[in-house]
């Protein structure tokens, strides 16, 4: 990840978040009704996992820009944290060491935020697990990091494929982490309810027996595609 040298050093407060009606009703859909509903953007490389089967999270963006093996910007992005929020750090180059642990966690979770999404290593995690805190990474890993490098908070950072400015809204649970830009948490959170509807009318009619194949009207195109049915 190429970062200009003067987006080093930088922390930058007073963020303009997502509005936070819009993000809590986006609480109640998925990530891949997220995703789905903006188009099949946003969504982040599926090697991000959480650390504990059925976590689930939905908050605003604090970002944090890490050097690899240094966790020093995770530290200064705590005080950032405010109620609803969600730390995404990215790191300069490809690194699994654990960055994050249980310490940092109690810290986190004190100021508010409800998860970590780190394109990186995490460790302790019968310990974050027995607090409920969630975090989705890239490994877990017992190697520890220093504090001694510059990174950067609250700057735009591409984390495991994903852009992310902070203030934008993150939706993220057991099939993966998608982010939704802040302009458009309300028009997002429309589609996805939409979405949700169709599906939920879809579902009633494959639960009383009806084929998808008649459903979705597949037959004449596999019948066209050379499909045969053989006795």
């Amino acid at each position: 990840m190429n970062v200009p040298l003067n987006n080093l050093g930088v922390v930058k407060r007073n963020i303009v978040r997502a509005d936070r009606a819009a993000v809590e009703k986006l609480a109640r859909f998925g990530a891949a009704t997220i995703h789905e509903a903006m188009g099949r953007v946003g969504l982040f490389k599926p090697y991000l996992r959480p650390i504990y089967p059925a976590a689930q999270a939905c908050g605003t963006a604090v970002t944090v820009l890490l050097q690899p093996g240094d966790n020093w910007m995770l530290h200064v992005a705590a005080e950032q944290i405010r109620p609803g929020d969600v730390v995404v750090a990215a790191v300069t180059a490809a690194c699994t060491d654990g960055f994050f642990g249980e310490l940092l966690a109690t810290s986190f979770k004190a100021r508010g935020a409800r998860a970590l999404v780190i394109d990186g290593g995490c460790r302790d995690v019968k310990a974050l697990t027995a607090m409920g805190f969630p975090v989705w990474s890239r490994a877990i890993s017992a190697k520890g990091t220093v504090k001694a490098t510059l990174g950067s908070v609250n700057i735009p950072v591409v984390c495991a494929g994903a852009l992310v400015h902070p203030g934008d809204a993150i939706v993220a649970d057991d099939d993966g982490v998608v982010c939704v830009p802040r302009a458009m948490a309300a028009t997002t959170l429309a589609a996805a309810a939409k979405r949700e509807a169709n599906e939920g009318d879809k579902r009633a009619k494959l639960a009383s027996g009806v084929l998808g194949l008649d459903m979705y009207g597949m037959r004449q195109p596999l019948a066209a595609a050379g499909l045969r049915y053989v006795d």
